[in-house]
């Protein structure tokens, strides 16, 4: 968090400087603001990626809740038949419940854990691609800085629609052949 705001300081005192230390060369730097946040929320690869990932995890999540809702009608089952059950009957019952609850509990913990692991390396690449198309677009805009998560930026010097546009532009192009 230190590293973090004295970036932040660095960045804001280079910001209050470079017009200064340019005045004398009569040169003034060019700046820009983006919204990372809704970059990464509004970005067509962000919703193609949420999109690959539901459809990667749908049969598993779609097994889980099968193997849920068997698990409430077995127990539903007990509760009901139990008292005319005979003894040993219904303790098979019961450790026969008790053991699908752990598997359950086991693979929906499986689950989440294979997702969120595929949701990191997605992000990951997303975090990526984004900003690799901020410094592209900065670039070719002859930008001289451009600041992300800023406490205050002037509407003036968001960038953020802009490299939305071609963050767009991008997904829509077809992608380079591989050799």
């Amino acid at each position: 968090m230190r590293s973090k705001t004295a970036f932040l300081a660095l960045v804001a005192f280079a910001a209050g400087a470079a017009p200064v230390a340019g005045a004398g060369a009569q040169t003034q730097a060019k700046i820009g603001y983006v919204n990372v946040s809704r970059l990464l929320a509004e970005a067509p690869q962000a919703q193609a990626a949420s999109a690959a990932l539901e459809n990667e995890f749908a049969n598993r999540r779609r097994d889980l809740e099968n193997q849920q809702r068997d698990l409430k009608t077995r127990e539903e089952k007990l509760q009901k038949d139990g008292a005319v059950m005979a003894e040993n009957e219904r303790r098979n019952a019961e450790k026969t419940l008790r053991d699908g609850q752990r598997e359950l509990a086991r693979k929906q913990n499986e689950f989440l854990e294979d997702l969120n692991v595929r949701r990191n390396e997605a992000l990951g690449q997303l975090q990526r691609a984004v900003v690799q198309e901020i410094q592209t677009y900065a670039k070719s805009a002859g930008f001289d800085m451009v600041v992300a998560d800023a406490l205050y930026a002037s509407p003036t010097l968001d960038i953020t629609g802009q490299v939305l546009t071609a963050l767009q532009a991008r997904n829509k192009a077809p992608a380079p052949a591989k050799p």
